[in-house]
């Protein structure tokens, strides 16, 4: 009987393995091994002529030496993508934190909540792509932006035009001036990104305990004391997430201002971001550059994850 019974036991310990092996694999083939071949070829010179194929010929470490000596240095364009994201996050983070503080205050009560958040969230939904081209043709010299311009500055000076003193307006070239160009870029980001900010900050607001608020007002606190005395310093943790994981995205930039310079990166590649620069290398062929590219890339956004994980751990213990 006992026996009869040990031939019907089901062995469930390896069970396990099996459900957790389809994340592993796939991360083996999508993620490690690219990861590895990136690396790969960073470590040696691999292009391509018209129709002839140089190497590849191992050169150790100089791919990583000419993105940064080369005359359109990578730092460069690491600085073009820094000031287009600063430019879009600074007043992002500072309407978000607004939004956050006004939603979840409970003295104010604020009517249509639920509205106004499905409102600044809806942005957040739209494609990049679909953003940037919106933008273009709004901004384009015979869009709807220059003719709405256009159309007040010459009725103001209708008389002027009409005597032949002043000559009507010419469209404003929005892409060809550098800050206008970049503006627009940080707008589309700002527009984007302050909806899925303000759900993140409004999260850690309440995620503070009331009575702390209660005791500060019953103790004669302004609400500017408030915000700045208890609200902040408690919610610098998510401040830090959100500052990071957005720097993050922001050096991942590629789409509105691919699609706005036609790839290009003008006027005079200001716009041009670093990856815009790794796709001009992935389509002329020139894996060398490419992969060292890749690789700062990862190293980089691996340090900052190490901060944002180190900064939300240490905050998490505290709280232990």
């Amino acid at each position: 009987m006992a026996s009869l019974k040990k031939k019907h036991t089901i062995q469930c310990d390896n069970w396990g393995y099996a459900f957790i092996a389809p994340f592993f694999i796939i991360y083996v083939v999508f993620s490690l091994i690219p990861l590895v071949t990136t690396f790969t070829y960073s470590l040696f010179e691999y292009y391509r002529v018209g129709l002839q194929e140089i190497g590849p010929n191992f050169v150790k470490f100089d791919n990583f030496v000419k993105i940064f000596n080369a005359n359109d240095s990578l730092a460069k364009y690491f600085l073009n993508t820094l000031i287009m994201w600063a430019m879009g996050f600074i007043p992002q983070i500072i309407i978000s934190l607004l939004l956050a503080v006004w939603f979840t205050n409970t003295e104010l009560n604020l009517k249509g909540q639920s509205f106004f958040k499905t409102v600044i969230y809806l942005p957040n939904l739209i494609m990049a792509a679909a953003f940037a081209m919106l933008f273009f043709t709004l901004f384009s010299p015979n869009g709807p932006v220059n003719n709405i311009i256009k159309s007040i500055v010459d009725s103001s000076n209708a008389n002027a035009i009409a005597q032949g003193a002043v000559k009507p307006m010419e469209p404003i070239r929005f892409f060809e001036s550098v800050w206008w160009t970049r503006s627009l870029v940080a707008t589309m980001n700002f527009l984007m990104w302050y909806g899925n900010t303000t759900i993140l900050l409004m999260a850690g607001v309440m995620g503070i305990d009331n009575s702390l608020f209660e005791a500060a007002r019953i103790d004669g606190a302004t609400p500017t004391q408030v915000f700045f005395k208890v609200t902040m310093p408690l919610l610098l943790p998510i401040f830090v997430y959100v500052f990071i994981t957005s720097l993050i995205g922001g050096i991942q930039m590629f789409d509105v201002p691919q699609i706005l310079s036609n790839g290009n990166g003008n006027p005079n590649r200001t716009i041009m971001t670093i990856i815009m620069k790794l796709n001009n290398h992935l389509a002329s062929r020139n894996y060398g550059p490419a992969g060292a590219t890749s690789i700062l890339l990862f190293a980089i956004t691996g340090v900052l994850s190490a901060i944002v994980y180190k900064t939300t751990m240490a905050n998490y213990q505290n709280k232990r």
